[in-house]
């Protein structure tokens, strides 16, 4: 499981980082800026969350137990959803996509919960 969210972790962080690149070098200029700030935004929190992926990599390592790895799913789906959506509002600009946003940030939150409870009650 560890690999699993490592690998992820990594290849949000590698996609967060093309993202960016894309947003300052290619969509400067060519967004209004609010559509911008939003795509930034995204990026962002895929960034953050990649490298909270690689956080629930070690600690399913550390502190085995089954919230742990919830916890990862958790940030999966929500970085999915939450930036995901973000990414095709700016790139389609149907207004409907922020709809699924806050069912990201739910889940990134229940993410951050997750793993501090399974960290907690590790009894290793």
């Amino acid at each position: 499981m560890a690999r699993i969210f490592a690998c992820v972790g990594a290849a949000f962080g590698f996609l967060s980082v093309a993202a960016g690149a894309f947003g300052a070098h290619t969509l400067k200029g060519r967004l209004a800026p609010e559509m911008l700030e939003i795509f930034e935004k995204a990026a962002r929190y895929q960034m953050y969350h990649s490298l909270a992926l690689l956080a629930v990599a070690w600690a399913a390592t550390q502190f085995p137990h089954r919230l742990v790895a919830l916890s990862g799913w958790m940030f999966i789906a929500g970085t999915i959803l939450f930036s995901g959506s973000l990414y095709v509002l700016v790139a389609t600009g149907a207004k409907t996509w922020g709809a699924v946003t806050p069912i990201g940030g739910v889940l990134l939150l229940a993410g951050w919960a997750t793993l501090a409870l399974g960290v907690g009650l590790n009894r290793s």
